[in-house]
């Protein structure tokens, strides 16, 4: 894999890392929880048929800022700003997680903003008879099997580069859990179902069959609230994070909606 390009944006004061690679129609991606410390091959594989942005959320790998986010609406703001300052205005935005829950969030409270939505086991939403799994309530041990249905996908995106013998790694991989959860934390729930209705951009849902944090279930849910009823599409063998699972046939599937397929 070649790098992307490296821009850095300035939101509320702090530095934001924007990843770009590729050629053709703008594709945004907002990481899911945990962020992304390293380009991935799902990325690689987006980026073979559209200009992939990657903008790094406050306090994520390659950004700070999320220490001066108080309140849901805070971050909202500071995402709107991020995906501005990216150059993705009305360009096809695609999500992971809790990313997915900010594009979601982006394409409800400014409509114009987004052209095609993609949201991949987003967070969001709360059912106390079917809660998702609590990522911050877990033994470290136990984090990449629920992150993953391959465990060994989600340490190959934390493993630390050769050679690394920083403490500054880890500091990141930890400011970032930390920067999810000051936005989700208790459960996820943003009340998110008040505003999907508003959403009028054509929405693709991606679900991981194995998720092991948000109930496949939930994908319903989802549908249900939103007034322009999405595409389902699940992904066998996938988990949570099912780009980092999956990487081709979630990018294929990324690609064919965009598209208009």
């Amino acid at each position: 894999m070649s790098d992307p390009q490296t821009q850095t944006v300035e939101i509320n004061g702090f530095p934001c890392r924007v990843w770009r690679k590729g050629s053709g129609p703008k594709l945004g991606f907002i990481a899911g929880l945990g962020g992304l410390p390293r380009w991935t091959p799902f990325l690689d594989r987006l980026a073979e048929r559209r200009s992939v942005i990657v903008p790094s959320l406050p306090g994520y790998p390659g950004a700070l800022g999320h220490n001066v986010l108080d309140n849901h609406l805070d971050w909202v703001l500071a995402v709107r700003q991020l995906i501005a300052a990216a150059g993705l205005d009305g360009a096809d935005l695609a999500g992971s997680s809790v990313g997915a829950a900010f594009a979601a969030e982006l394409a409800a409270i400014w409509p114009g903003s987004v052209r095609r939505l993609v949201l991949i086991a987003p967070f969001g939403l709360f059912d106390e008879k079917d809660p998702p799994t609590d990522p911050w309530a877990q033994r470290s041990d136990a984090v990449p099997a629920l992150m993953c249905a391959d465990a060994a996908n989600w340490n190959a995106l934390k493993e630390p580069p050769a050679g690394t013998n920083s403490p500054d790694w880890a500091i990141e991989q930890t400011r970032a859990s930390e920067a999810a959860a000051r936005a989700f934390w208790p459960l996820g729930n943003t009340r998110l179902e008040k505003r999907l209705p508003f959403v009028a951009a054509p929405t693709l849902l991606i679900w991981g069959e194995e998720d092991g944090i948000m109930p496949k279930r939930y994908a319903g849910r989802f549908a249900a609230a939103m007034k322009q009823k999405p595409k389902i599409a699940t992904i066998p063998g996938a988990g949570h994070l099912a780009e980092l699972d999956k990487p081709d046939a979630v990018a294929a599937a990324i690609i064919d909606w965009t598209n208009g397929a």
